[in-house]
């Protein structure tokens, strides 16, 4: 049984638990009337709200509800009712520390420009995050010193038999900050890079170790080693990845 004192790193943890059950519905109306109106006023959305609430916080169930109902709408409701007003309970004592934990395999030294371009997700560890059909990332200086990048994010996630079978596609768009290219900045963890901000609804960030690379040179394939360590109101989460060429 869960404990006032009990710490946990997301909701995903804190549900299994049934902690999440007690959900303030008239908060949905008094402080997030407009995102609930705009929401429910679409079967669609009605749909992702019950999708969703069958995962209680499990990632991969989470991402096919999102593959399959995502909205602008959704988001705004999750942002209002769970991150800005607790509409939904959530844990209080989250503990994000394992997202600090850096690799001392990490490389010292990296130029960012050899990432620019289109590279494919391959051998990916998490499930939830990278072991999807057909998904790639592209990368592109959105600055003139090459300290920033905007990250593409494209992937395909199956759709059951029972709905027509394929795939439903994403496409998001995460905006990072290269710390291996300002070598004099505090940066305990040792992280290449990192990202913050919101994916469908819920504020996240997330370290990035570049661990390994090829530029091709000696019939080895371009490859870069990628682990990554981050966190959402979900939960903490970690993985790694090789992208490749082709």
């Amino acid at each position: 049984v869960a404990s006032a004192s009990a710490k946990y790193d997301g909701f995903a943890e804190y549900a299994k638990e049934n902690q999440m059950e007690q959900s303030d519905v008239s908060c949905f109306i008094i402080k997030c009337g407009d995102q609930t109106k705009q929401l429910f006023s679409n079967p669609r959305g009605i749909k992702g709200v019950a999708c969703l609430g069958r995962c209680k916080g499990e990632q991969s169930c989470a991402t096919r509800c999102f593959a399959e109902f995502g909205s602008e709408d959704l988001d705004n409701w999750l942002s209002c009712t769970i991150e800005e007003n607790e509409c939904v309970k959530v844990p209080k004592n989250i503990d994000n520390s394992a997202e600090n934990v850096g690799y001392e395999s990490a490389m010292k030294k990296f130029d960012p420009s050899a990432l620019i371009g289109k590279w494919y997700k391959t051998d990916g560890l998490n499930p939830n995050y990278d072991l999807f059909d057909c998904q790639y990332n592209t990368f592109e200086f959105t600055d003139d010193a090459k300290k920033e990048l905007d990250m593409g994010i494209f992937f395909r996630v199956p759709r059951p038999e029972e709905y027509g079978g394929g795939f439903w596609e994403n496409s998001l768009t995460e905006h990072m900050v290269i710390d291996a290219s300002s070598p004099d900045e505090p940066n305990p963890t040792g992280r290449t890079m990192h990202t913050a901000g919101k994916m469908y609804g819920l504020k996240f960030t997330e370290n990035w170790y570049i661990l390994g690379e090829s530029e091709g040179d000696n019939d080895i394939p371009p490859f870069k080693l990628v682990a990554y360590k981050g966190h959402t109101l979900q939960g903490n989460y970690e993985g790694a990845f090789v992208y490749a060429k082709e």
